[in-house]
């Protein structure tokens, strides 16, 4: 019975880790990018000049990794946006080709024989 009480509050296990993971995961959706940059680059530079417990260094880890998601979201989301511009600058560009571009050979060479005969 003892062993059952000592899981219930090891830290990391039961509901309410969960539930505060899932309430600390939409904290950190709600950074901007600079925040979570800003954040990640502290999480670095305390792992880098050590000194902390293991514990601590685990969650200083954990921490840094969702940071590296959320800036990594936000940059595929300004890659997606960037290639949705082009996409529409392209498809602009074809609406407004040189004239007679989409002419054919055969009409290509009518037109030139017409000057031609002028």
């Amino acid at each position: 019975m003892t062993s059952e009480t000592t899981s219930d509050t090891t830290p990391g296990s039961g509901p309410e880790p969960a539930a505060a993971a899932a309430d600390a995961g939409n904290a950190l959706s709600a950074l901007s990018y600079e925040q979570a940059r800003g954040e990640l680059v502290r999480v670095v530079q305390q792992l880098e000049a050590g000194g902390t417990s293991l514990e601590d260094s685990l969650a200083l880890w954990e921490r840094g990794e969702e940071l590296a998601r959320v800036c990594r979201e936000w940059l595929e989301g300004a890659r997606a946006r960037l290639d949705a511009v082009l996409e529409a600058e392209a498809a602009a560009d074809e609406e407004f080709e040189e004239p007679g571009a989409g002419l054919s050979a055969a009409d290509s060479a009518g037109a030139e024989g017409a000057d031609e005969r002028d």
